[in-house]
């Protein structure tokens, strides 16, 4: 029930694209920066809840693991940073 209660947390939270380079990181991470990119490319902002970017990614299932997994592992490598909302 706890491990639930942090995803649905997490869910709620913001990601925000602090570099753009996907050096050493998998194909996750990089489909991930390459889509925080293109909507800041395009005179957007460079920040997007993690919902929307899951939905636009089309991960459900057992993909949102993995998913949480790699946002976990950009934000160490100081990619992105997550703010809880």
């Amino acid at each position: 029930m706890q491990r639930k209660k942090k995803e649905q947390t997490l869910v709620k939270t913001i990601v925000i694209l602090i570099r753009n380079t996907t050096w050493r990181c998998g194909k996750l991470e990089k489909s991930i920066v390459r889509h925080l990119h293109k909507r800041h490319e395009n005179f957007g902002k460079t920040d997007m809840s993690v919902g929307d970017i899951m939905q636009n990614l089309n991960f459900a299932g057992e993909k949102k693991g993995e998913f949480i997994d790699a946002l976990k592992r950009l934000e160490k490598r100081n990619i992105v940073r997550l703010l809880p909302v």
